[in-house]
């Protein structure tokens, strides 16, 4: 691996890791817990976009585990919900990447939130060993679509201005 590339894959898990810390300060404009705008997939897309899935996912890995180690919550509850739902939200837009390849970024950003959802829930009920919490998907579903569709806007944006540059 080149340095220029190993530094480039170091901003993004930087870029990650401070959208990933930033977002759990800001005040949750909605009273649901769990629910986010979910900004620091913009570069976990980005990545599999420029790169390939093991660099999307070194960097879902290191900027969870950053973020969490900044935030205080390393290896607990949140941390879980949130390292399961990036690495579900990553797989399944890899897939979609390869398999569907004319979907746009913003249909692959939004089944990545709904996907990130998903393995939230899955890690909880498996946590809390009572799948009575899926009766919470479809709140987090109805927040899914608008979050992903804004992450994917702002990638969309991202990837124009990278194209300039």
């Amino acid at each position: 691996m080149s340095t220029k590339r190993i530094a480039l894959i170091a901003m993004l898990v930087a870029q990650a890791t401070i959208l990933h810390y930033l977002e759990g300060l800001l005040p949750n404009p909605i009273p649901i817990p769990g629910v986010k705008l979910g900004l620091a997939n913009i570069i976990t897309l980005l990545a599999l976009i420029l790169y390939d899935f093991k660099t999307a996912l070194n960097i879902v890995v290191l900027r969870t585990i950053l973020g969490s180690l900044l935030n205080g919550s390393l290896f607990g509850v949140g941390f879980f919900l949130s390292f399961t739902g990036a690495m579900v939200a990553t797989c399944m837009m890899v897939i979609l990447l390869r398999v569907f390849p004319v979907l746009s970024v913003i249909g692959v950003s939004v089944a990545g939130a709904i996907a990130h959802s998903v393995g939230q829930l899955l890690m909880a009920a498996l946590i809390i060993n009572q799948p009575g919490i899926f009766y919470y998907l479809p709140f987090m579903l109805l927040f899914s679509i608008p979050s992903g569709i804004i992450t994917g806007l702002l990638l969309k944006a991202l990837l124009k201005y990278i194209e300039k540059s």
